[in-house]
């Protein structure tokens, strides 16, 4: 099997994005990540503007990383509180978006970050899904999930505690 193939269920159509993103996979590895990350910048304006980094996205879990430069960085010189609320929205929706059938439309329903410490460096956020939530996504014409998300910094420490939930609906014809 290979990367490509740990997208969707066997008996499941490949989205759009996911067409996309496995062509990444096509690509000699040492270009995945910059091809990934330059996919997701020009879907997602907003985190190419930050810089927002895809490294790896896989089956159920995806990697992003977002560095401290001074364009993401706050009054104190860390990642900013929005910035880092991006790179959880980021992470969990491209995962989100990957297992999500054309016909379904993802919308951000709800995001709670609890800030505990300040953080070092550059942050990276894995998102992971259980095969339950993405039989949901594929099975349900509606519904919600809320997503796994763990954010660390260039310490190794967790600055943030991170949940995010997001619902689709169908698309309109």
């Amino acid at each position: 099997m290979n990367q490509a193939d740990t997208f969707m269920p066997a008996t499941t159509k490949p989205n759009k994005l996911q067409r996309i993103v496995s062509k990444c996979y096509q690509l000699p590895q040492a270009l995945h990540a910059f091809a990934l990350s330059t996919v997701f910048g020009r879907v997602i304006k907003f985190a190419g503007t930050a810089g927002v980094e895809v490294l790896e996205l896989q089956g159920a879990r995806s990697v992003l990383r977002l560095k401290n430069r001074k364009k993401a960085q706050n009054h104190i010189g860390s990642v900013h509180a929005a910035a880092t609320g991006l790179l959880a929205e980021s992470a969990t929706g491209f995962l989100v978006g990957i297992h999500l059938p054309d016909s379904k439309l993802p919308l951000l329903k709800q995001m709670q970050i609890d800030y505990i410490k300040r953080s070092t460096g550059d942050l990276t956020a894995i998102a992971s899904l259980t095969d339950d939530q993405i039989a949901t996504m594929h099975n349900d014409d509606k519904g919600e999930i809320t997503v796994a998300v763990t954010i660390t910094d260039s310490a190794g420490i967790e600055p943030v505690n991170a949940s995010v939930t997001w619902a689709w609906i169908p698309k309109k014809r």
